[in-house]
Formats: structure tokens, C-alpha cells, sequence
């Protein structure tokens, strides 16, 4: 008897279930029967408690809910290690707190126990500034504020500003991670806007259009705001969900200007005197309905090395407003990661990734086309080798892409790539079709090297490439092209 009261008690424990086990001594009936009388360890309640970083008791700022809702653990459960370690990595993962750890009280009922949640709350709000270089936007600096814990409701208010040689951005943001009292983790982002970028469709690296009034290129001015809802598809809301699908409206008034800030609604004499907005005003305005799907079944969202990730989205305009614009836009990409092991350095796949990793995109644009939503093709963030926006600008495109990432030390990785990209002839239904009067091929391939230096901020991404034409150039970027 003793020892199956003791196998049944290691069992309990293998499984997870640390609190329970045999109380009192086993009772005999008369005829026989023996009654085991067993405290499994259930749940009287969860309570939120906070502490200060002395390990002292304080007043908290999150609201309970935020913390309990994170728990797969409910009153009235089975206290199990498993559940509650997945669970305490999510209420960790908020990224609102400094430490989270849990302990336990004796419950009202001596055979039931109370679990603690202790948690120490960081700084939520920060104030950053800074300066860098990219491919895509050149040089910038930048200025941004967030809060990630604004009225103890794990909302994020956020705000950037960001001013370089390409572009200018003021972007204020409100996100709520988790809608109260959703069961499928509904989460929504407001924001509203005002960006001024100079187009890589009108402008790369080597080429470019000019205005009509003003010998310089066109700018795209966008002004608009809009609301986004996401939410993963699963019947639990605390397992992984095999599809995330999202569902949002934007509006933006596009204005095409030049350097000045003046309108200017058509290219130059020389290239062509072609509407460079949709509405021969140089104005537009974009009401957008768009969906998206993804599934994502990576072993890691930053470095993969095993596993594949799908995107799937339509957009879709309703025409109302300056150019009464009817575009529907459709995209896809599938990205696909194989572990291997050809060199080794003694790393483990956790310390860096190596692996082959393939993708593949493409587009199109059905109906209307503003000239300044066309498909670009070319730089850091397409083929390679070729300038920002220098191989091709289209209706429709398709990329494809192949890597072989490997590590060097233990913060620096390398990557060997391939680059493919074309427009299928689409350049001139473009209106204006100004990736033919910059002469951009259209097609083409890059191939070369770089290498990835491990980051607070992610993996700094340089490359080099050289294309087809016979002409090379670096990329830079931060994270992984896919």
C-alpha cells in the first residue's frame, strides 16, 4: 500500500501537478474497500501582489486583469508546473515588468491553495533620439516617445518624428494589445499621420523624374489616419494560433509636390509632361478597405532557421473624393527555412541561426493605379546589387530570393544570396510608365555576400551585391530581409 501511495504521488509530480498528493492515512471499510483521500492541489484563487525592487510590498499601477488574463490557470483548477510556467513566460513577455514569479498562500479550505502572481513593474515610458543611414531613406534623424502601460491597460501611446534627406515623418500611434473582455485576444492600432518621402518610383539611386515646376524630383506628401483590428485564430487564445488575420480602414490625401512644397501635378517636358498623381490636380484622396492573413509556423519570429511563414493581403479603395480612384491591391509571400550544419564553430543553433532560407513574392494591381503605388522593384529590401528603385517600377511584380546564413563569431553572422525580380512587362501600365522613361530594365538578378552584427536593436544588416548589368553596390538595414 505504502508503496503505491508513493508511485501514485511521483506520478502526480512527473505530470506537473507539484501540489498534489496523499493526505491523512488510507481509511479500510468493513468489507474491505480502502479510501485514499488526495488534495490535488486546487486553485482557491489567483492574486495579482505587487513589489518594489527591494522586494518591498507597493501599490501597483497595471490592473490586476491585465496580469490574470494572461493565465491559462483559472480558480478552481489543478495547480499544474507546466500551465503556470507558460503562463508566467506570458505575463513576462508584456514586457511591462522588471520580474514576475509566483508563490502560494493556504486557501480557506486547507486542501485548496491561493496562487500569487509577485510582480515588479519597470518604467514603461521612454524618450529616445537618434541618427542613422539606410538604403531606403538615407540619412535621418529621429525623435520618438512611448508609453507601453498608458492608465495600467498594457496600451501602447506612441509617438515618432524622423527627418532625413528622403523623408519626413510624424506618426502618433494608440494600440490596445488585447480589447477588455475579448476571449479571442482582439487587438486594434489607431494612428494618424503626415509622411513626405521622394518616391522610388519617381527617384532612385541613379535615375529620376523631374517636376514641370521645378528642376527637382516629385515628392509624395501623405496625410491621413486610419484603424486596424488583428486577431489570431484559435479555439484557446493562449496556444499558438496557426493563422493571425487582420481587417483595417485608412484614409490619405496624397499630394505630389516639389521641392518647394508647391503642387506639382505633372513630370517635366522632358520626361514625358505625365500626370504624376492620378487626378490631373496633383491631389488625390485614398479611402483603403484592407485584409490580411498570415501563418506563421517559425521556429524563431527574428533569426529562423527552421519552419515557414505566409502572408496573404488585399486592398481595396472605394472611390470617393479627388481621382474617384477603384484599385484593388494583391500581394503574397512565403518564406521557407531549412536547418543545416555545414560549418561549424562550435555555436549551437540557438546562439546563431544557420540555415537556408528561401522566399518568394509577387503582386498586382487591378483597376485604378496612381503612378506612385506601383510596385518598386530594386535595393536592400528587393534584388540586390541593383540601386534603390533602379531595376523596375509595375502593376505587377514577382521576387524571389535565396540565402544561406551562417555563423562567423557569436556576434557576427554572414549570408550568402540571391536575388531575382521582374515587373512582367507590367512597367507601362503604369500611368506615365516612368520606369520606362528612366530606361529601368525591368528584370534582373543580384547575387553576393554580407554579413549580420547582433544588436539591441535586432541584426545590423550589410550587404553587397553585384547584378547582371555588371555593377555592384552595399545595402544596409537592420534585420533580416525575411
Amino acid at each position: 500500500m505504502q508503496e503505491g501511495i508513493r508511485q501514485l504521488n511521483e506520478w502526480y509530480s512527473q505530470n506537473g501537478y507539484d501540489l498534489a498528493q496523499v493526505v491523512e492515512s488510507p481509511q479500510v471499510a468493513e468489507d474491505g474497500t480502502v479510501t485514499l483521500i488526495i488534495a490535488e492541489g486546487v486553485i482557491e484563487n489567483i492574486d495579482v501582489r505587487y513589489f518594489d525592487e527591494e522586494d518591498e510590498p507597493t501599490d501597483g499601477k497595471t490592473r490586476p486583469f491585465i496580469v490574470t488574463r494572461e493565465m491559462e490557470l483559472k480558480p478552481g483548477d489543478v495547480f499544474n508546473r507546466n500551465t503556470a510556467q507558460r503562463d508566467l513566460q506570458r505575463v513576462f513577455g508584456l514586457g511591462i515588468f522588471e520580474d514576475a514569479r509566483l508563490s502560494f498562500s493556504p486557501g480557506q479550505d486547507p486542501r485548496r491553495v491561493v496562487v500569487n502572481v509577485d510582480i515588479v513593474e519597470g518604467n514603461t515610458g521612454s524618450l529616445a533620439a537618434g541618427a542613422g543611414f539606410s538604403s531606403n531613406s538615407g540619412f535621418f534623424g529621429t525623435a520618438s516617445y512611448q508609453e507601453q502601460n498608458l492608465g495600467g491597460n498594457n496600451q501602447t501611446l506612441g509617438a515618432e518624428l524622423q527627418i532625413g534627406s528622403r523623408e519626413q515623418l510624424f506618426d502618433l500611434s494608440f494600440t490596445d494589445p488585447w480589447i477588455g473582455g475579448d476571449p479571442y485576444r482582439t487587438s486594434y492600432t489607431l494612428n494618424i499621420f503626415r509622411r513626405q518621402s521622394i518616391s522610388l518610383v519617381f527617384d532612385g539611386d541613379d535615375t529620376r523624374l523631374t517636376t514641370d515646376n521645378g528642376d527637382d524630383s516629385p515628392r509624395v506628401v501623405r496625410t491621413g489616419g486610419g484603424i486596424t483590428f488583428a486577431r489570431p485564430l484559435a479555439k484557446n487564445p493562449y496556444t499558438r494560433p496557426d493563422w493571425r488575420l487582420s481587417a483595417g480602414f485608412s484614409y490619405q490625401r496624397v499630394q505630389l509636390k516639389n521641392a518647394d512644397g508647391e503642387i506639382a501635378p505633372r513630370s517635366s517636358e522632358d520626361d514625358g509632361f505625365q500626370d504624376l498623381a492620378f487626378d490631373p490636380s496633383g491631389e488625390d484622396d485614398l479611402f483603403l478597405l484592407s485584409f490580411g492573413a498570415t501563418q506563421d509556423f517559425r521556429n524563431n519570429s527574428t533569426q529562423p532557421t527552421s519552419g515557414s511563414l505566409l502572408r496573404l493581403g488585399v486592398e481595396q479603395s472605394i472611390p470617393l473624393g479627388s481621382g474617384n480612384i477603384f484599385l484593388n491591391r494583391l500581394r503574397a509571400s512565403y518564406s521557407y527555412y531549412i536547418p543545416v550544419d555545414f560549418i561549424n564553430f562550435g555555436f549551437t543553433e540557438e546562439e546563431l541561426p544557420q540555415a537556408f532560407a528561401f522566399n518568394v513574392q509577387g503582386g498586382t494591381v487591378l483597376g485604378d493605379l496612381p503612378p506612385y503605388e506601383a510596385f518598386v522593384l530594386g535595393g536592400s529590401n528587393s534584388v540586390r546589387g541593383y540601386g534603390e528603385g533602379e531595376l523596375g517600377s509595375g502593376r505587377t511584380y514577382v521576387q524571389a530570393t535565396a540565402e544561406y546564413r551562417f555563423p562567423i563569431l557569436s556576434f557576427l553572422g554572414a549570408a550568402l544570396f540571391v536575388d531575382y525580380g521582374t515587373t512582367l512587362g507590367s512597367g507601362d501600365g503604369v500611368p506615365g510608365n516612368p520606369s520606362g522613361v528612366r530606361d529601368l530594365p525591368g528584370s534582373g538578378f543580384g547575387y553576393g555576400l554580407g554579413v549580420r552584427i547582433n544588436s539591441p536593436v535586432g541584426p545590423i544588416r550589410i550587404d553587397y551585391g553585384w547584378n547582371d548589368q555588371g555593377d555592384s553596390r552595399i545595402h544596409f538595414g537592420i534585420g533580416e530581409r525575411f
